[in-house]
């Protein structure tokens, strides 16, 4: 006759729910404050509105520069044009003129 010598423990019944109960609760909480999560959603569409009004500005900027870029080309060149650049770069100015430093 076979006898038992050891009492059968009901903590092993707990084991899988237990780690089932985890991993709900780790994926569901990174399904809400994850990176691409529920919550980071508003905070990418924020960061998409501060980019495009950055990229609002560059482009006015770009036009600005293209704008006075164009005034320098060949065969049109605007003579107030030429004589800015031309000051700005030989850092020259007439005696009649009022210089402010930046």
């Amino acid at each position: 006759m076979w006898t038992r010598q050891h009492r059968p423990r009901k903590t092993g019944r707990l084991i899988v729910p237990t780690l089932c109960a985890a991993f709900v609760t780790y994926f569901g909480y990174h399904i809400y404050h994850g990176e691409y999560g529920i919550d980071s959603k508003t905070h990418l569409r924020e960061r998409a509105a501060l980019l495009q009004v950055q990229l609002d500005g560059l482009r006015a900027e770009r036009t600005a520069l293209e704008a006075r870029v164009a005034m320098l080309h060949d065969g049109t060149i605007d003579k107030d044009m030429l004589d800015e650049q031309a000051r700005r770069a030989l850092n020259l100015s007439h005696p009649d003129e009022i210089t402010l430093m930046r």
